[in-house]
């Protein structure tokens, strides 16, 4: 699995190589036109993965497939205090307890038939179920990245980082988001596999931020008042002025830190804050590292390029917000319903996932805001 991981890892290394060393080599501004083709590239090559995620697990690609259906019926087994299962051993029913009511006997025996089942899917149907839930982690992280565009636009303005400058804040936050993201996805990986309540946690959690989410009526962050930047402002010395696309400038000898930096600093926090709302909500799709690692790469590496052709039109989609609540209030109660034994499969969450997306859109094409007319000069 080491080795699965590095060759994915190096593909995305020489694919943000080419980005910045080929493609955007000079600091340009990059056109809604050229943005949407990007995006476009970027979706693409997401799709095009869902193709390589489903030979892989197929073929069982240095036991990928054995592991999904392990880890699967490990999960299902420990919420119903059952033997540990795996594949190509002989398992026996659960004998009922003489403290144990004929309810629980009965969920005991369906938590049993649902562990043998999924040991015994076939390779063709292990492949399908990797490849519904890499698309609908995929699904979810892309378009939970929405938000985190309309805060990193603001950001921007605020800071008045001209545009030409922007795809290199971008690029090394993006760089920044993925080391992040692995490291919070390991330990989110450790905790579920040791902890199996933590499940239940996440989902909570998400169902309050879908919450939060409804009733957050703020305008603009305010960055000055974060802890990244009081930070960074204590640690560096700042230069209050752009040298180009310099994240750093050497005067009177000393080593200064320009607002192109602040702002890569200020960014890279909103993205831990964005990825403590995603991370579990991928989790309630899948538990397989690898396909949560995956989807969260391709999601992140598309955020680039639909910032530069979503951004200025962030304001037209009022009604994503309503999608995006409900999505994570969707997987925080699908998290919670496997206590009670209620999975719902990939399939059925990738299309609420579609359905509520393409209602927030629909709604904000169909229903555009009502813009107040321009008042009248006062009569003489």
């Amino acid at each position: 699995m080491v080795w699965l991981y590095a060759g994915f890892i190096v593909f995305i290394l020489v694919m943000l190589a080419l980005d910045l060393f080929v493609v955007n080599r000079k600091p340009h501004e990059i056109s809604i036109r050229a943005a949407v083709f990007w995006t476009g590239i970027c979706v693409v090559l997401s799709l095009i993965f869902s193709f390589v995620v489903f030979q892989m697990y197929q073929h069982d690609f240095h036991g990928v497939g054995t592991a999904m259906r392990e880890r699967s019926a490990l999960l299902i087994t420990s919420q119903a205090d059952l033997p540990e299962m795996r594949p190509g051993e002989v398992h026996t029913p659960p004998v009922r307890k003489p403290d144990m009511s004929e309810h629980d006997y009965e969920q005991s025996l369906k938590s049993f038939e649902e562990a043998t089942r999924v040991l015994g899917l076939s390779d063709n149907k292990i492949a399908w179920q990797a490849t519904l839930e890499y698309l609908s982690g995929w699904l979810i992280e892309y378009s939970l990245s929405l938000d985190n565009i309309f805060v990193i636009a603001i950001i921007f303005a605020h800071f008045a980082i001209p545009k030409q400058y922007q795809h290199r804040v971008l690029f090394w936050g993006i760089l920044g988001a993925l080391v992040m993201r692995g490291v919070m996805i390991a330990l989110g990986a450790v905790l579920i596999a040791q902890f199996q309540w933590v499940l239940y946690v996440f989902g909570a959690f998400l169902i309050f931020t879908a919450f939060k989410l409804l009733r957050d009526n703020s305008s603009e962050p305010t960055p000055e008042e974060g802890i990244v930047y009081r930070l960074a402002r204590k640690v560096f010395p700042f230069h209050p002025t752009l040298d180009g696309q310099k994240f750093f400038v050497r005067k009177d000898g000393r080593l200064w830190m320009t607002p192109l930096f602040l702002v890569l600093l200020i960014v890279e926090g909103t993205d831990v804050v964005f990825a403590v709302d995603s991370i579990p909500a991928i989790f309630s799709i899948t538990q397989d590292p690898f396909l949560v690692f995956t989807s969260n790469v391709f999601a992140i590496l598309g955020l680039r390029s639909l910032y530069f052709a979503l951004a200025a039109m962030m304001d037209k989609f009022r009604f994503l917000k309503l999608s995006l609540a409900f999505i994570l209030a969707f997987v925080g109660v699908k998290m919670i319903l496997v206590f009670w034994h209620i999975h719902l499969g990939a399939p059925l969450s990738l299309i609420i996932i579609v359905l509520a997306l393409a209602a927030g859109v629909a709604a904000s094409l169909l229903l555009p805001p009502k813009h107040p007319p321009a008042s009248s000069p006062a009569p003489n």
